[in-house]
């Protein structure tokens, strides 16, 4: 059997893939205490130093599902033809693109966090690679709440779909905001966990966006 539609069913594939990557990243990240919080760079440092091997895997993981995330933007954009507002579709991807880029540079430096573990001043400038890479994740994140407005509204979906899209970017909002609130003081760890599970409607959205496209052959 010919698949009708051979860029959606890669849209699908690509968003599914994106979040099985991420959330297995999480899944090594939170429990080994990896979150590699820029309020103290020594910690940060000491616990990459203690686990190189769940670092480098998460990392791994993480680039994964944002390669993933930029490349179902970039598709998404490309197959935008057939839908009743292209325009929305073409902006949905190509923010979506965009986010993984910013979550690629994200992952960049914390790979550099590896190194900086064998420096004898790894810990002075561990600060400046973390708050960097935080911030580089935060445009992440405010890329991906724009590109699921854009896409609530631009891609045919039906009314439930876009109804929880509506409110999983809302949430993603409040989840860029929160280190805003902190000042100069930046989030604490239990912060950052909070950022993380709010964020989290977003990626299952998109799962379920790219179960739907699976669908549209």
């Amino acid at each position: 059997m010919t698949d009708s539609n051979p860029g959606n069913r890669l849209t699908g594939v690509l968003l599914l893939s994106s979040l099985i990557a991420m959330v297995a990243g999480a899944a090594v990240v939170v429990p080994s205490g990896l979150t590699l919080n820029p309020s103290d760079p020594a910690v940060a440092l000491a616990a990459v130093g203690e686990h190189v091997g769940l670092h480098l895997a998460e990392l791994a993981l993480d680039v994964l599902g944002w390669l993933a995330l930029t490349a179902a933007g970039l598709v998404m954009a490309a197959g935008s033809a057939g839908a009743p507002k292209p325009y929305l579709v073409v902006l949905a991807g190509g923010l979506l693109a965009a986010a993984g880029l910013a979550g690629l540079l994200h992952d960049a430096g914390n790979l550099a966090l590896t190194q900086l573990t064998a420096l004898p001043t790894g810990a002075a400038m561990a600060a400046a690679v973390l708050l960097t890479a935080k911030w580089t994740v935060n445009l992440a994140g405010l890329l991906w709440v724009a590109a699921t407005v854009a896409a609530v509204a631009g891609v045919p979906m039906p009314g439930g779909l876009r109804r929880v899209g509506v409110i999983a970017a809302l949430l993603g909002l409040v989840a860029v905001a929160l280190p805003w609130t902190t000042g100069a003081r930046g989030p604490s760890v239990a912060m950052e966990q909070l950022g993380y599970a709010l964020h989290l409607p977003i990626i299952l959205w998109y799962g379920v966006l790219g179960r739907r496209y699976l669908r549209d052959r």
